[in-house]
């Protein structure tokens, strides 16, 4: 305890010359400061001074409070409060590299920071028993506490590299959520060589073992091979890298054969042109759009998606598998499917020239993209024709080629639906996305930007209005003239967070722009502005980076809030059944609802369903970011020591985030490493200031910089910085 708070404690308490008074003023010093250990010394002098018989009074009381269990030995002469005394919750483990954690309580909504000496050898995902033994100083700040009991282990698996010796197998692993190798027998293991990678699952950690204990799941092979890396990645955030035999076994059972009476059952729409547009390297299409005209200025438009749920029966093998896995994962250089290729690549694959059964949202349509009638129902299509991006567009640019007025017509509907969404509110944040070129064996060659135009949107407003359609019709029904609400899987997007939006504000005055909103659909509008006044300027990517990380997460429930970024009241995900469990769910439910079933779904355990598929999703995004991340790695390893230009994107205590300009490739460059100054990082003001020189460095700043390393393993990028444009 520091001695202005001594004197403070001793200004404000009596003469302690009972033992009585003495004894509560020692326990309310225990409890005030619960982390602290102290000694007889400290609580002698604190509690009303250091005279002889002072320390027999307080000798007294300390040892009558260990041995009613109110406060603990801590070795000879140190003391502090019991564990037992503190308030207990459960928590999730989000360990860091440094060692320490951070314990996600529920209850408190909140996470609870835990120094590494006080984590009682959890690791991260475990369930723990945590006490809370500091509030936190200042608003902002993580309230501090003490893990007592691990009380689930988590299954997760960790990859790392094997170091192998006569006797021994060191695991090094990739993940910085486990900071500490861990050691393996050899001869458990005769199969794993010296610089394999290995999937292994930790099984125990007890105190006082230098390391935890694990097994070995799976040898991947040789570290650096593109086919072993991927694997890595999907095994690291615990996504499988093929289908078990059986899966596929079920998968190839299905039937491929359509009959007449399948066909009887649906609307035929075999004689209606209809075709679908997909990227150039898509090998399942799931979704088609027929288009035919009615009369003057009145079109009708069918939104047809692959009938996924005729062919995949609930609680099957297929199913459960898809379930499980809840969306088709996309990395770099693959995708790792939903469902198995029988049905993703071939039964439900919506191919040319091939009759398929399809489940559709049809619209009756003026030339303002109105809609004036729909229908949903089972229907059979027969695409006449597959578009890339690429193909239609040019139709769109040109007026020149087969289907190009069909397209047309189409185009001018979605651009006017389009501009509707956003006089409504939608919010626009059209960021350019990158691809890399990579050669037969995976290896990076080259980035371009892959460019949303037309042709794209057309196929995104049409995908918008089925969701949206289908979302209002499965939410309601008619009983005696009245609405009842019906349970829904909705896609949502709950309104900003205030107290994220001032941050942002705070952010974009320090580039000299106005952001006012603070609420409502007003925000919506003044992100929109904003986007259109920082295009093509140095901080565009850092404004739209912030402002994105400033709006709330979509996910999936039970409960419609609504989704704000697409300024819809109703919204779901239909349109997509190939590589998305919820748009299953949301199949059977329309199914359900077009037969007027009067046995109504359990909106618990749908509910169950949405926090799963919105888990899944989070993972397999992170996945993605990670293959991404690794092929920038990759990119860069044999450019080390040339030099780039590049803009600030980011910034931390530690150091500055670069973006190339050419490339888009991100990397660190540590402030340490910058040598004309100390330079430390003010969060008040975004920037980065040189202490001696007063030099700043902020955001979107165009700065020179040189490649000093990179890390294969951990997927990082070192960069010296070299000079700034301002000075």
């Amino acid at each position: 305890m520091g001695q202005r708070k001594r004197r403070e404690m001793q200004k404000s308490t009596p003469r302690m010359d009972s033992k009585s008074v003495r004894s509560a003023f020692i326990v309310n010093m225990f409890r005030e400061f619960p982390d602290r250990e102290f000694s007889m010394k400290q609580l002698t002098s604190a509690s009303g001074g250091n005279s002889k018989e002072g320390r027999y009074i307080v000798r007294d009381i300390v040892e009558a409070l260990v041995e009613g269990g109110v406060v603990e030995r801590h070795g000879r002469d140190k003391f502090q409060l019991s564990l037992t005394q503190l308030p207990h919750y459960e928590g999730v483990v989000d360990l860091s590299a440094s060692g320490a954690a951070y314990v996600k309580v529920e209850e408190l909504d909140c996470e609870i920071y835990v120094n590494q000496r006080n984590t009682r050898c959890a690791l991260d995902g475990d369930r723990v028993e945590v006490v809370l033994q500091r509030k936190p100083h200042r608003e902002g700040d993580n309230p501090e506490g003490a893990i007592t009991k691990v009380l689930e282990r988590s299954s997760r698996q960790y990859v790392g590299v094997a170091e192998v010796s006569r006797s021994a197998i060191f695991v090094r692993p990739d993940s910085r959520k486990l900071p500490m190798d861990i050691f393996f027998q050899r001869k458990s293991y005769p199969e794993v060589k010296d610089g394999d990678k290995v999937v292994f699952r930790i099984e125990d950690w007890r105190e006082g073992d230098r390391s935890p204990r694990g097994v070995i799941v799976d040898v991947l092979g040789r570290q650096g091979d593109n086919d072993v890396e991927m694997h890595a990645i999907l095994a690291e955030y615990d996504l499988p890298y093929k289908f078990e035999p059986e899966v596929e076994q079920a998968a190839n059972a299905i039937s491929a054969t359509i009959d007449e009476q399948e066909i009887a059952k649906r609307r035929d729409f075999r004689g209606i042109t209809t075709f679908t547009i997909d990227p150039a390297d898509a090998k399942d299409f799931d979704d088609a759009l027929s288009i035919r005209k009615l009369e003057d200025g009145i079109w009708e438009v069918g939104v047809h998606i692959a009938d996924v749920t005729h062919y995949v029966r609930p609680e099957s093998v297929v199913d459960c598998e898809a379930q499980e896995r809840g969306t088709s994962v996309y990395l770099v250089d693959r995708t790792v499917p939903m469902l198995p290729e029988r049905l993703c690549n071939e039964l439900c694959s919506l191919r040319p020239d091939e009759e398929k059964l399809s489940f559709s949202a049809v619209f009756n349509l003026n030339e303002e993209g109105d809609v004036l009638q729909e229908w949903f129902g089972r229907t059979v299509i027969l695409s006449n024709r597959r578009f890339t991006y690429a193909e239609a567009q040019a139709r769109i640019e040109t007026g020149v080629g087969d289907y190009a007025e069909e397209i047309a017509v189409l185009n001018n509907m979605a651009q006017k639906m389009r501009a509707k969404r956003f006089k409504a509110g939608a919010v626009s944040f059209e960021r350019a996305e990158f691809k890399f070129i990579l050669d037969e064996k995976g290896k990076p060659l080259g980035v371009y930007t892959k460019e949303q135009k037309e042709a794209n949107q057309l196929i995104e407003e049409f995908m918008l209005l089925a969701n949206r359609r289908v979302a209002e019709f499965c939410t309601y029904r008619e009983v005696g003239g009245k609405k009842v609400q019906r349970p829904m899987v909705y896609r949502v997007h709950d309104e900003p967070n205030e107290e994220k939006l001032g941050r942002f504000r705070d952010f974009v005055l320090r580039f000299g722009y106005q952001f006012k909103a603070t609420k409502g659909r007003s925000v919506a509008k003044a992100i929109n502005k904003l986007v259109g006044e920082v295009k093509g300027r140095p901080e565009e990517n850092a404004i739209q980076s912030l402002a994105v990380r400033s709006m709330a997460k979509a996910f999936y429930t039970t409960d419609n809030v609504g989704h704000y970024g697409l300024a819809f009241k109703y919204y779901t995900h239909f349109t997509s059944p190939i590589r998305r469990y919820p748009d299953m769910i949301v199949h059977r439910l329309l199914a359900r609802y077009l037969a007027e079933s009067s046995k109504s779904p359990d909106k618990r355990v749908l509910e169950g369903q949405c926090v799963h598929a919105s888990e899944r999703e989070i993972v397999a995004s992170e996945a993605e970011r990670a293959s991404i991340k690794y092929k920038m790695v990759e990119f860069m390893k044999d450019k080390v020591g040339e030099v780039f230009k590049g803009h600030v994107s980011g910034m931390s205590e530690w150091g500055i985030y670069v973006e190339l300009n050419d490339t888009h490739i991100e990397g660190m460059a540590f402030l340490r490493d910058i040598e004309d100054d100390y330079y430390y990082y003010d969060d008040a003001r975004f920037e980065v200031v040189g202490r001696n020189s007063g030099r700043r460095i902020v955001f979107g700043e165009e700065v020179w910089i040189r490649v000093k390393g990179v890390d294969m393993r951990r997927r990082t990028i070192d960069f010296e910085l070299i000079v700034s444009k301002r000075r």
